[in-house]
Parts: C-alpha cells; sequence; structure tokens
C-alpha cells in the first residue's frame, strides 16, 4: 500500500443517500479516494473486482436487515487481511459482538463524528502500515508451533495458515510475545488499536480460539486469567 492517504481507496456501504453523502465528503476532505454503494451487492461487485485499502461497513441495507453482516462474512473470507470497519446506527453489545465474531476489525456507531471516523480509517490503516517496514530480526517470531510474520501479518500453526485478521493477529502477536504474562483487556486493545469496550477483546479472543481449534482440537493456547486479562502458555504448558 502506498504511503499517500490520497491514494488509499475506501468502500463505503451506506443505503442512505445523505449519510452517504456526508461520510463521502468526510473522507473525501481526508485525502482518501472513496467508492460509495447503496447495495451490498454492487459492493461485492466493486471489490471482486479491486480490493480497496478499507471496507466500511452499514449493517441494515435496505429491506435486509442483515445484509452488512453477510457482507463482511463473505469479504472476511475472500480477503483476511481486508480492514473492515462496521459503521452502524446500532449500539446493542450483540451487534457489536456479532460484527467482530464475523471478522470485523474495529466496529463504530453512527453517533461517532466524522472525525472519529476519519481517526478510525486512519488507525486501521497504520496498523497495517506498521507491519510494512523492512524486515529485520523481529519480523518473524515463534513460540512452539505458533509462527508470526509480521511483515506479511500472518500466522501459522505447526506450518498450517491460520488466517486472522488485522486486529486479531495484532491481539495474537501481543500475547505471544511474553509467553506465560497476564495481558489485561486494556493492554490488548492499545496492541490491536481497539478503543471500544472490553467486550470487544473478549470476542476477538472467542472468534481466535475457534481459528485455532479448527486446525488442533487440543489448542489450549490461550488462558484466561479471570478479572485480570489473558496470557499465552508457554509450549511445554499445553
Amino acid at each position: 500500500m502506498a504511503s499517500d492517504t490520497a491514494k488509499r481507496r475506501i468502500v463505503l456501504v451506506e443505503d442512505e443517500p445523505d449519510l452517504r453523502d456526508n461520510y463521502v465528503l468526510a473522507l473525501g476532505r481526508a485525502g482518501f479516494e472513496v467508492d460509495p454503494h447503496g447495495t451490498a451487492v454492487s459492493a461485492a461487485e466493486a471489490i471482486a473486482r479491486r480490493v480497496p485499502d478499507v471496507a466500511i461497513l452499514d449493517i441494515g441495507l435496505g429491506p435486509d436487515a442483515e445484509a452488512g453482516f453477510e457482507l463482511c462474512r463473505s469479504l472476511r473470507a475472500a480477503h483476511p487481511r481486508l480492514p473492515i470497519l462496521f459503521l452502524s446506527a446500532r449500539d446493542s453489545e450483540l451487534d457489536i459482538v456479532s460484527g467482530l465474531r464475523l471478522g470485523a476489525d474495529d466496529y463504530l456507531t453512527k453517533e461517532a463524528s466524522l472525525a472519529q471516523l476519519v481517526a478510525r480509517v486512519h488507525t486501521l490503516l497504520r496498523r497495517v502500515e506498521a507491519f510494512a517496514a523492512p524486515p529485520d530480526e523481529s519480523a518473524r517470531h515463534e513460540v512452539g508451533p505458533l509462527a508470526l510474520d509480521r511483515e506479511r501479518l500472518e500466522a501459522t500453526w505447526h506450518g498450517t495458515p491460520i488466517g486472522l485478521t488485522v486486529s486479531e493477529f495484532h491481539l495474537v502477536a501481543c500475547l505471544a510475545r511474553y509467553p506465560g504474562q497476564v495481558r489485561s483487556r486494556v493492554q490488548l486493545m492499545e496492541a490491536a488499536g481497539l478503543v471500544l469496550d472490553e467486550q470487544t477483546i473478549t470476542a476477538h479472543v472467542k472468534r481466535i480460539r475457534a481459528k485455532f481449534v479448527v486446525l488442533d482440537p487440543a489448542f489450549a493456547g490461550i488462558q484466561t486469567v479471570y478479572g485480570l486479562g489473558y496470557r499465552w502458555l508457554a509450549r511445554l504448558d499445553y
């Protein structure tokens, strides 16, 4: 990805024309190229033709109250490292957790200001850029059967790719950097660039565990330390 935000492309999916225009204007003024869509179908077709740097999705689109969730599911399956941000009027914990479990990297309600939206997009992009620096000795990190490649944002377990999202990769990297040490939810949020409540971390950890279990049903590398946070167990501990 180029370093100039003017070359960064965002696919925006919002079915309310006035809101869509406001978001396009704000993001455009921030230097982004915005490709707006009113339906999940047109957005999916556009992304299939050209993958953007960030996708911003509403949940309810037209008569389909779950269209954004389904679009997120399909995009995450096709593009594991595409930063995805939900922007929705729905602010229930269930919706937020559902969005994150489907693979979104962040969730913002429409009560947030346009400045907050722009800031979240910059945060997502910075997290991708942080691992695009020239390779060095810390680019790869191994803890037992877990191997992390910070340059490529890739993780493998016993040599098999796990398929983590950007946020999930940051969380695993934060935990695995110091095996055995407890990382609080606040520390994990900071590592992943998330600024939501602590439930978002819980949702991400559940999804991460599920991905490891698919590859290894006996996986128990992430331990919950109740009241404190989580830790990555050293190889001999699991």
